[in-house]
């Protein structure tokens, strides 16, 4: 018999039944039923005292490990069985834990008791956050700078950027006249930057830091850190004219080149050969060339006269040829000077798109003064008199017919010239034409726009429906997605 009630029971060590056993004898004194957890809202960051900030999903194995940790030393007197995680509504900054301890009691007899933790979790910024929102503070600074005048480049590093999510980690992001400056609060983060932009575009980089200060007593020094980052000042649709070294070691191509693409390397095509030829940052800093023109002096030309060309016989040690260019030869005359008979003769490399009455943008070589040391070394009968860069459709009909946009980085504008939203447009023209960016650059559709059937084939080119993405907006609360599932 119980010796407290007297109900018969099998015989244990203690004599007494379960229900007054338990009445004698609380396991769970002294471990605390409730507990504060800290969050950061901005990061979605949990606390792991003393100053580790961790990333837990709900109800997952690490947000358990986290608070466990808080009672730990209470539970040390009990030997703890099961723990799990009791459903609580994502929004109402609850979490409530379910235990089951054991623990041995009169004796020798065995107690198992199962009880309820409850955690408030309290809203507090970590350190990393606190120095986004101060925005002045900052241990390194990547200085992109490319001296030019077209910002091209720096258009499509600007999406290459948001496509690889790196400037998630930057304090601040400050555009000036040359370039953008990205802040940080790590040289770790500015180290990492670095090395994503000399994979990305043909540039060269330095570094440098200042002493802050030093903790003499713990040895501790406190640099500020400085990255400079130089593109080549090449662009896409620049004529350049190559030192007569460099062009030989391409493949004997023409000095005077036009310049298709700039990614990871300077794309150079010869239009008067259509031999090809790749450029990487370390090539041209060894060799240095200009453009010859700025995408001011480019003028306007009709087609008088375009004849396609056979294949050409390669000359001695000639290199790579372009199988997306037509090689032509064409008789055309400028915009401005239709009233009068002078024609230019030239060859282009864009005979597949050029038929006779075409506009088409190009520089004018014969009429200018050309102010380059290799240019000016050259035989005057080897420089083209007019070289033909592309296509030109009209704008305002291409800017109503769009469909699509990209996004943009998120930064302090000193002055926003004039002349950038030309230079956008320019950018945004390249994309439709080029392909092979194309692919490096998520582009998202426009649903403000309708869509058009894609059946007119002698307008200007355009992205298709199935290279754009949905542009998706997903706002999260600070302890879950709207309606968000418990995970398990």
């Amino acid at each position: 018999l119980c010796c407290q009630c007297g109900v018969p029971i099998p015989p244990n060590p203690a004599n007494m039944c379960v229900g007054c056993l338990r009445a004698q004898v609380d396991i769970t004194e002294g471990i605390p039923k409730q507990g504060t957890l800290h969050f950061c809202k901005q990061c979605e960051r949990y606390l792991q005292p003393p100053g580790t900030w961790i990333q837990c999903s709900l109800e997952s194995r690490e947000l358990l490990a986290l608070c466990l940790k808080k009672i730990k030393a209470s539970l040390s007197r009990v030997r703890l069985i099961d723990a799990g995680f009791i459903w609580t509504e994502p929004h109402s900054k609850r979490l409530k834990l379910k235990l089951t301890v054991q623990k041995e009691v009169i004796n020798g007899a065995v107690l198992q008791q199962v009880f309820v933790v409850e955690y408030i979790i309290q809203s507090q910024m970590c350190e990393d956050c606190h120095r986004i929102e101060a925005k002045d503070f900052w241990k390194a600074v990547v200085q992109v700078r490319q001296k030019t005048l077209h910002k091209k480049t720096f258009y499509y590093l600007e999406q290459l950027i948001l496509k690889h999510r790196l400037h998630q980690n930057t304090l601040r992001i400050k555009e000036i006249h040359d370039g953008l400056d990205f802040y940080y609060s790590s040289k770790q983060q500015a180290q990492k930057m670095v090395d994503f932009l000399q994979c990305t575009v043909p540039c060269r980089s330095k570094s440098s830091q200042r002493l802050i200060s030093h903790d003499i007593h713990s040895n501790v020094y406190n640099y500020k850190s400085t990255f400079s980052v130089e593109i080549v000042p090449i662009c896409k649709d620049n004529v350049v004219c190559l030192s007569p070294k460099l062009a030989q070691s391409l493949g004997n191509m023409s000095q005077i080149c036009v310049c298709i693409r700039v990614t990871s390397t300077i794309r150079l095509i010869d239009p008067s050969t259509l031999q090809i030829a790749e450029i990487d940052g370390s090539t041209y800093w060894r060799h240095p060339f200009n453009s010859l023109f700025h995408p001011k002096q480019l003028e306007e030309f009709i087609i008088m006269d375009i004849s396609r060309v056979q294949e050409k016989k390669k000359g001695a040690g000639a290199g790579a040829r372009s199988n997306k260019h037509t090689l032509a030869e064409a008789w055309v005359q400028k915009t401005s000077e239709l009233n009068t008979d002078r024609q230019y003769f030239c060859c282009t490399h864009l005979g597949h798109i050029l038929n006779p009455g075409d506009l088409v943008l190009g520089f004018d070589l014969a009429n200018c003064n050309l102010n380059d040391e290799f240019a000016n070394k050259m035989n005057p009968h080897s420089i083209p008199d007019v070289v033909l860069i592309k296509k030109s459709y009209d704008r305002t009909k291409r800017q109503r017919r769009r469909n699509w946009k990209l996004k943009e980085l998120e930064r302090d504008r000193e002055g926003v010239e004039s002349d950038d939203e030309r230079q956008y447009q320019d950018f945004l023209e390249d994309l439709e034409e080029d392909e092979a960016i194309r692919k490096n650059i998520n582009i998202y559709r426009n649903a403000d726009i309708p869509v058009e059937s894609d059946t007119d084939d002698d307008g200007p080119p355009r992205i298709s429906l199935a290279e754009m993405l949905e542009d998706l907006h997903i706002s999260q609360d600070a302890t879950g997605g709207e309606g968000a599932n418990m995970m398990t």
